[in-house]
């Protein structure tokens, strides 16, 4: 028999099932949440956090060296390795802690273990059965590797937060987010950096333009980024690795980060076993209502491969709740989903690329910029920043905004809030801009340049 009973039974404590767990206690719900893992999740623990806490990091040698065009001087800094790590792990820890206290201040129950469903309603975890209304899978995902000959000599970002030694140089095998926010992180902490994708192009699915000017940058800031290279195998070379390509050629570095791609983390959960229907990559398929193909197992977040953002699972564990617990009125709308890459320079992006404006509107009008930044007129950095607006001909509304510069998601989330509320180019173009600022740019634009 089942030891306990509970309304609502979250398995995984991430940052969405946290929310939905905390939000439903104080609604009055029983609930219990299941997790092995450290508390927070990716986001939390080798995702968003850390990432961009080491972005920070990062910066700081580039900073420096630009500090010398405005008179200052003195002893390069060296990076301390062990103490950035250790600094970084005493926040997570922190932070694990908050999570903990958020759960039981709300009044759920947290259980310490590995969960598995065995039926519509019920749940083991270390042999333990507890029974529940409604059971949550917010599980998330795991970086996966691709089957390469030596692919076991790879790490992912799981691995890369804490290697023992800071590698001089460092191989990234990949061209979406992760590969390249770390391929700048690591340039900008003093690593020879090279970066292959196997792809046209990085970023894939975001604004052509933006991922072409993105690319130049990053190559002006030091990264041997390879486009249209595969992986063939990877070898020990002494105390190194080499990394044979499909062509051919070779390159040897001290670490190989292999950023992928990720799947979500439904293996050995039994979801199957009781009638969950999975897609073929082992996501949770999922209604408007995030209710899986057994009514009372709902999911959300990665798990379900929707968007893979902290902030959308957030949203989706608030629409969740209010549906189980609340008035049913919240829906998570996933247009104009305001979003970052913290790459060296950082991208910033909300709404339509122009390809996919011009796929759903037709005629569309497109404003561009493209300057050095005042900073830089001193610093004797050679970057450069790139803003760019969509704008649907026929109805005058901004459908996408894009940057690729300093502070991009800083300055691109409020005007995510302009967007979502329908603003129009006549309204960017009567909104007064903040001066001197990079911000301003993007209500100056006035000409077109093109159709």
């Amino acid at each position: 028999m089942a030891t306990e009973e509970f309304d609502l039974f979250v398995i995984g404590a991430g940052s969405g099932g946290v929310r939905l767990a905390r939000m439903a206690a104080q609604r009055g719900a029983r609930v219990a949440v299941a997790d092995d893992a450290p508390l927070g999740g990716t986001c939390v623990n080798l995702g968003c956090i850390p990432k961009k806490l080491y972005s920070f990091a990062a910066h700081y040698a580039e900073s420096f060296e630009e500090s010398h065009g405005f008179g200052w001087s003195g002893p390069a800094p060296v990076l301390d390795w062990a103490l950035l790590k250790a600094n970084r792990a005493r926040e997570i820890t922190r932070l694990n802690e908050i999570y903990a206290t958020l759960l039981t201040d709300a009044g759920a129950e947290l259980v310490r273990g590995r969960a598995r469903v065995l039926g519509a309603n019920e749940v083991d975890v270390g042999g333990t059965r507890y029974r529940a209304r409604r059971i949550v899978v917010a599980t998330g995902g795991h970086p996966v590797v691709p089957e390469w000959p030596g692919a076991e000599l790879a790490i992912t970002s799981n691995e890369i937060f804490d290697l023992a030694v800071f590698p001089r140089h460092l191989l990234v095998v990949g061209g979406g987010y992760i590969a390249c926010e770390f391929a700048s992180i690591f340039r900008g902490l003093g690593a020879q950096v090279t970066q292959l994708y196997r792809g046209d192009q990085v970023l894939r699915g975001f604004d052509n333009e933006l991922r072409h000017f993105l690319a130049g940058e990053m190559r002006k800031k030091g990264i041997d980024l390879r486009t249209g290279v595969d992986v063939a195998r990877i070898e020990r070379d002494a105390d190194r690795l080499r990394v044979t390509l499909r062509d051919g050629s070779s390159v040897t570095a001290d670490q190989v980060l292999c950023a992928t791609g990720r799947v979500p983390n439904t293996r050995g959960l039994g979801l199957t076993e009781v009638g969950v229907e999975l897609s073929a990559n082992g996501a949770v398929i999922v209604d408007e209502h995030y209710r899986s193909s057994v009514a009372s197992i709902h999911a959300l977040g990665d798990v379900i491969d929707r968007v893979h953002l902290t902030p959308v699972a957030l949203a989706e564990a608030m629409a969740l709740v209010d549906h189980l617990f609340g008035a049913d009125q919240r829906r998570v709308d996933y247009e104009l989903i305001p979003t970052t890459v913290f790459t060296h320079p950082s991208v910033g992006t909300v709404g339509l690329s122009e390809q996919a404006a011009r796929e759903r509107f037709g005629v569309v009008r497109v404003f561009r910029s493209e300057f050095k930044a005042l900073r830089h007129t001193l610093s004797g950095s050679t970057e450069r920043t790139l803003m760019k607006l969509v704008v649907d001909a026929a109805s005058d509304r901004v459908v996408g905004l894009h940057m690729v510069g300093a502070d991009a998601g800083e300055i691109v989330q409020g005007f995510a809030v302009a967007m979502k509320a329908g603003a129009t180019k006549a309204v960017f173009d009567a909104t007064i801009g903040i001066h001197p600022s990079t911000a301003e740019e993007f209500v100056t634009m006035r000409e077109p340049v093109m159709a």
